[in-house]
């Protein structure tokens, strides 16, 4: 996937997090977890823009080692609010499936970019 279509696949990715997190039911926990999932969605989508500026391969991964972070962090937020029962599973599902998908496509653009190049014999 190019860069551009990744960086709007993170800005949706944000864009949907913020009205679920508009929708969730009042309540400090709802607050609470709806803050960090908010924080750390939208942290996605800006930590790759800043990827994309890197010029060095070492600063590159470590700018897409924190998008990883970020989106493994949105999913375990979005667990909780499943198992806190404070959102039906399948009102998350596709949200879920859609961070998964940026999470493994970052996850093997890391594995690609720090792969060492294997000698011929």
């Amino acid at each position: 996937m190019d860069k551009q279509k990744f960086k709007t696949r993170t800005k949706q990715l944000a864009l949907r997090v913020i009205r679920l997190v508009n929708a969730l039911p009042p309540g400090q926990t709802a607050e609470f977890m709806g803050k960090r999932l908010l924080r750390s969605a939208t942290s996605i989508g800006a930590k790759y823009r800043a990827a994309c500026h890197c010029e060095a391969t070492l600063h590159l991964v470590a700018k897409l080692r924190i998008v990883e972070e970020k989106a493994d962090e949105s999913l375990y937020w979005m667990e909780l609010l499943i198992e806190s029962e404070l959102m039906p599973a399948e009102q998350l599902k596709s949200l879920m499936s859609e961070t998964n998908e940026i999470l493994a496509m970052t996850v093997a653009s890391i594995t690609s970019l720090t792969e060492t190049p294997k000698s011929k014999v």
